[in-house]
């Protein structure tokens, strides 16, 4: 501890030290251990695992017994017809999600934002992200008792009402089932979305809404001009988030929607991981397929922020 004078009056330095802030917050630290444990033992223990993918890994030889064979399992990757189309799937399918569904919690937030019954839009805020708490088996179940060619409510209602003349197979027919996979993840996505966009809404100062007023800007140029413009640096990291993702693929999202009749849409990255590398026991085929989708994203998140960063972003890294 050590005292200065400033501006005639003794000014007091303290420095806090391991001990102190233990005894001080050795609750928070004791809460903090079980999700540190998790995060070291599921990201960073699983690492020296990764050998296995220049290995034909055997089970009961272990990593000692297995035999090494270089770069072997991504030239059999490479050369895979079942692989390349699953990457093929993956990286159209991630791409339409990003093109239909990120946009989607941007245009809610601004309309929610605009708002004035307060009941009203917080009913619609929880309305809209209560699907985001749903698992997919239970999406896929209510998928298929709405879609339904036949006994599905959709078809039954619109054969009612004479729109069409017979069922629609949203889910049986591959274009079909495209088109309710990217809409069903919409639908799911939108809202946990929008609260994140609503959160960043709330820290634009009031000032420069009442300064456009004054300038005479209706709503719609207010929305575009300073809500916008407010939430541009969240929009960009979520942007970086969602591009990182464009190698990835939702085993339970897949396997909840799959069917045989649309295997040539939905034979993606996950369901190809999970046949060859845990259903086939070709766990080192699996691991570097794995290996090469995170390698990919992290490639996909550095170019994205480095872009940003040259726009003027702050980005994300």
């Amino acid at each position: 501890m050590k005292a200065k004078k400033a501006n005639g009056r003794p000014r007091v330095k303290t420095t806090t030290t391991w001990k102190s802030a233990m005894k001080r917050d050795w609750q928070l630290y004791l809460m903090l251990l079980f999700p540190l444990a998790m995060v070291i033992i599921f990201n960073y223990a699983a690492y020296p695992g990764l050998r296995m993918i220049f290995m034909n890994y055997k089970v009961m030889k272990g990593y000692e017994g297995s035999d090494w064979v270089g770069m072997k399992n991504f030239v059999t990757l490479f050369t895979s017809a079942d692989f390349m189309k699953a990457l093929k799937n993956t990286i159209v399918f991630n791409l339409l999600d990003l093109l239909l569904g990120f946009p989607m919690p941007i245009i809610l937030a601004l309309m929610l934002n605009e708002l004035r019954f307060k009941k009203f839009k917080k009913v619609t805020q929880t309305v809209l992200y209560l699907p985001h708490f749903l698992s997919w088996a239970v999406i896929g179940s209510i998928a298929y008792a709405m879609f339904r060619p036949s006994t599905g409510l959709v078809n039954m209602a619109l054969m009612k009402w004479g729109v069409i003349e017979q069922g629609i197979p949203f889910l049986t027919e591959k274009w079909h089932w495209a088109v309710t996979y990217l809409l069903i993840n919409v639908w799911q996505t939108m809202g946990w979305g929008t609260i994140l966009y609503l959160a960043a809404i709330t820290s634009i100062s009031g000032e420069l809404y009442e300064a456009a007023m004054i300038d005479g800007a209706t709503r719609w140029q207010r929305m575009l001009h300073v809500t916008l413009p407010g939430i541009r640096g969240t929009i960009v990291t979520l942007l970086i988030m969602n591009l990182g993702k464009i190698m990835g693929s939702n085993l339970e999202r897949l396997t909840a929607l799959d069917n045989a009749m649309v295997k040539d849409f939905s034979y993606q990255l996950a369901m190809y991981v999970y046949q060859f590398g845990l259903k086939s026991q070709h766990y080192s085929l699996g691991t570097a397929a794995n290996f090469f989708q995170s390698l990919v994203g992290l490639i996909l998140v550095l170019i994205a922020d480095r872009i940003a960063k040259s726009l003027g972003e702050d980005g994300l890294l």
